[in-house]
């Protein structure tokens, strides 16, 4: 009595199905393994699940990153029946991708692992395979497992390595989500400063330099300073992001092209860019762009400094709002929640807080990416899950945080223009409109007799000789916001 190679197959299933009852078996290199029956994945999925328990579900890896996986895979598929692999195979891998791309296959049941694992991301690349390759075989009516007639690394993987495939999925997820959620976000918070500058050009309120007071300017030209400084990070961010648009895909193992078709690397960076409508193009050099993630870190340095200029436009607008009786209270800031249960009334800069807390967050992310950009070694960078796992955060952070300051605050500050008159009426540095007039030495001593006797600097003038006409000829606050005539 002989037996076929699917009989035999059919048999252990069976026999498996005893021993371990809800489970199939499933065979890679090392063995067979048990495999829960409604999961998609695979034996690495499984062996990865169990030697890196780390961390929970918030530890997995990013879905953007899984969704982009889907798209190197459906492009590679595409592009290898172009090459001779077999159509009806083919078609039934790019509909499995439909399926990770659309969301539809996303779960965390399916794709399980944590960031922690393999530093290149083969065990999630195999995840994805593995998925997949299942998803296909169940399409084509076959039985999940059986690697028939899809099998994960023969087909699904074909012209392919972990390397190129999740260094491109990486580039690809953070582009992607830089469209969706930080330029919008970013977009907003620029138009809204120039907004809010444009209309208190006219608004003339004290300077402050060293947190003292300093020479008048306009409440426009303060908010023009924070317009210009998310303008200036934009163009650092789109100069950053034209060179994550370099993808290795085809680059294979260590950059050479090895085990892919001359011009598979050309037409499957071409259908990820037609599959995003995003500008995607080929590496000019392999071995760099698979060895080494400066684009990465580059990038992220650029929402690094976007952080930067946000949290000091968060604190200003939360120092001009401070009060509202003993702080500055220059600004009236939106009330949303009351501040705090013991002090009736109290109302926080909430939105403030939060935002300064997520600008400190991406800076310590900025920390681990630089680490992990700088820790690679020869033809491979092995941070490379931990690298893409904080320049996402980053952005979702930055995206979403960005657009409810801009909502929940931003948005609904006004002037208060008592408050700002009467500031700027009592400050001493108006004394700086006197000094090219009666000189820099005269002027000092009447501000130190105004501080030190607490009177106005008109008194003071007037006590030095100076008639009151000429006094309110040359201190005029609305003429001391741009150079003389």
């Amino acid at each position: 009595m002989s037996f076929d190679q699917k009989e035999i197959f059919s048999l252990m299933y069976k026999l498996a199905r005893l021993i371990v009852p809800d489970t199939r078996v499933e065979y890679d290199s090392m063995g067979p393994m048990h495999i829960p029956l409604d999961r998609m994945y695979g034996p690495q999925t499984m062996r990865s699940l169990m030697k890196f328990p780390i961390g929970g579900v918030e530890e997995r890896m990013p879905r953007p990153l899984i969704k982009a996986m889907g798209i190197v895979k459906k492009a590679a598929a595409e592009t290898n029946k172009i090459n001779g692999l077999d159509e009806y195979l083919c078609d039934a891998i790019s509909k499995a991708c439909d399926d990770i791309i659309s969301g539809k296959l996303y779960d965390e049941e399916h794709f399980p692992l944590v960031i922690w694992q393999d530093g290149c991301g083969e065990h999630t690349n195999m995840n994805v395979n593995e998925v997949i390759s299942n998803r296909a075989i169940e399409i084509l009516g076959g039985q999940m497992g059986t690697k028939d007639p899809v099998d994960p690394n023969e087909h699904v993987n074909l012209s392919q390595s972990s390397h190129d495939t999740f260094s491109t999925a990486v580039r690809i997820a953070v582009a992607m989500q830089l469209q969706e959620k930080m330029y919008p976000s970013l977009r907003t918070f620029i138009d809204l400063l120039g907004k809010k500058s444009s209309d208190w050009m006219d608004v003339v309120k004290i300077g402050r330099t060293n947190l003292m007071d300093a020479v008048p300017l306009s409440l426009g030209q303060e908010f023009s300073g924070y317009h210009h400084q998310l303008v200036n990070g934009r163009t650092r961010l789109d100069s950053a992001l034209s060179r994550l648009y370099q993808l290795p895909m085809g680059g294979s193992i260590v950059g050479t092209k090895v085990n892919t078709t001359k011009g598979f690397s050309e037409q499957c960076i071409k259908r990820i860019a037609e599959l995003t409508f995003l500008p995607f193009s080929e590496s000019p050099n392999f071995f760099e762009s698979m060895s080494a993630c400066d684009s990465l870190v580059e990038l992220h340095g650029e929402l690094n400094t976007i952080a930067a200029s946000v949290m000091k436009i968060a604190n200003d607008i939360r120092f001009l709002g401070s009060g509202p009786r003993s702080g500055f209270g220059e600004l009236s800031l939106p009330e949303h929640e009351p501040g705090d249960l013991s002090m009736p009334g109290k109302v926080n800069p909430t939105q403030c807080e939060a935002m300064t807390m997520i600008c400190a967050q991406v800076m310590g992310n900025h920390v681990a990416v630089s680490v992990g950009g700088s820790s690679g070694h020869f033809q491979l960078n092995t941070f490379l899950p931990m690298i893409a796992s904080n320049v996402l955060r980053s952005i979702t952070l930055l995206g979403d945080g960005m657009k409810s300051f801009c909502t929940n605050c931003l948005e609904g500050i006004e002037p208060n223009k008592s408050k700002i008159e009467s500031i700027m009426k009592d400050s001493l540095m108006l004394v700086t409109a006197l000094s090219p007039h009666i000189g820099y030495e005269r002027s000092a001593a009447i501000a130190k007799a105004a501080h030190l006797n607490k009177t106005t600097l008109m008194e003071e003038a007037i006590n030095a000789g100076i008639a009151v006409e000429d006094f309110q000829q040359w201190v005029q606050p609305s003429k001391m916001l741009g150079p003389h005539n």
